[in-house]
């Protein structure tokens, strides 16, 4: 039951159990913070915790409310039992577990990756599963699905996780997946569910003697910062919104807390921030170098005055043969692939900082911001500083 407090009594008790090993989880606590510190008076209950380690509410804690990693029914039951408001970040699903879930929308995140991929030129496609986990597998069939319906195969490989946590074993057969990823045709783009299994990929491709990222690139699905920092192959991954997440658990939980009746209960998924990109995917899959040549002028500085007779004479040859090997290569043609790159570099800011809309137009390539919003209400069929809002 909730502490009951009089008027000079400090505010809400607040216990966060989420682990404190990771970026995602470090994230969610900052997230967490930085609504409490606008609201004043919380008091936060937080510990340090592994990704394998179970946290509990100690015996006799006094609280009004949790924001947990629900990942366990002992730990649904328990909260269950204490009858208090409960906001669950964690994507997995406990029977019976009816806490709202706030947490990353995984469709969005496995769809970011694979046209990160398509984008970069890509036709042949691999993710590293883990078995059993229904969370994972949804991650992985929007992958294939993204995948597929570009008109691509998609393969999978399954290891055993470790017992209690979404990280593949360490005694993973590195022999049988190197030989996995040396059958699959090149150049081979590769999703894996966290950097764990990122990491996996890696050092099979070292004892298979596949190079990275020339021939096969990998991505994590989830960004730990530190962990795809020292991995042998810096590795790219998938930025989750975890700041995000925090953030908006603990305004459902405040709800919760003060208009128990109106507060909703519905599940809030949060899309992903972008690919943050390393080495293990700093490739593009195009044998065609004066086509490599061009996409990487693009690139490099979007907010660059460019035309597409300036990526010919970069590329060396002239523009009609140019556009010809962009539409029979990338499907697309080299003023297109100049939009995209901007938007998603527009894309990026709005998301990432709070940069007034006519800075992120200049650093775009927009140049005003009124054309940009003539471009968002094209694409997106809103106004950048509406696109900010909802995102």
């Amino acid at each position: 039951m909730a502490t009951k407090r009089g008027k000079n009594q400090p505010g809400p008790r607040v216990a966060v159990l989420v682990d404190t090993s990771t970026s995602w989880g470090r994230r969610i606590i900052e997230g967490i913070h930085h609504y409490q510190s606008l609201r004043k008076g919380w008091q936060l209950f937080v510990e340090p915790r592994g990704v394998e380690q179970r946290r509990w509410l100690p015996p006799g804690w006094k609280g009004d409310g949790v924001i947990a990693r629900v990942g366990f029914p002992e730990l649904s039951a328990q909260l269950k039992e204490l009858g208090l408001p409960v906001v669950n970040v964690s994507a997995i699903r406990i029977p019976d577990a009816s806490y709202p879930r706030i947490t990353t929308n995984l469709v969005e995140a496995a769809n970011m990756a694979a046209d990160h991929f398509l984008d970069a030129g890509f036709r042949h496609f691999a993710y590293f599963s883990l078995l059993g986990l229904e969370y994972v597998a949804e991650h992985r069939e929007a992958f294939c699905r993204r995948v597929e319906s570009a008109g691509w195969n998609s393969h999978v490989f399954e290891a055993m996780p470790q017992l209690g946590a979404a990280e593949p074993e360490w005694m993973t057969d590195l022999d049988r997946l190197a030989d996995w990823l040396a059958k699959l045709p090149k150049p081979l783009a590769v999703l894996t569910w966290n950097t764990s299994g990122a990491r996996e990929v890696l050092y099979a491709c070292a004892q298979g003697g596949l190079r990275v990222p020339e021939e096969i690139s990998v991505m994590s699905g989830a960004e730990d910062d530190l962990l795809c920092k020292v991995a042998p192959v810096p590795i790219s991954a998938v930025n989750p919104a975890a700041e995000e997440i925090g953030f908006r658990a603990a305004e459902r939980l405040e709800a919760m807390m003060t208009r128990p009746r109106s507060a909703s209960r519905k599940d809030l998924l949060v899309s992903p921030l972008g690919v943050v990109v390393r080495r293990s995917t700093e490739t593009l899959a195009v044998e065609d170098p004066t086509l490599v040549k061009a996409l990487r002028y693009i690139r490099e500085d979007p907010a660059r005055a460019m035309h597409v007779d300036d990526i010919a004479a970069h590329a060396g040859i002239c523009r009609r043969v140019l556009e010809q090997r962009f539409a029979k290569l990338l499907g697309r043609s080299p003023a297109s692939e100049i939009r995209r790159v901007r938007i998603e570099r527009a894309v990026h800011l709005l998301k990432t900082t709070r940069l007034p809309v006519s800075i992120v137009a200049q650093r775009s390539g927009f140049n005003t911001a009124e054309y940009m919003a003539a471009v968002f209400r094209s694409q997106f069929d809103s106004t950048p500083l509406s696109f900010r809002r909802r995102e």
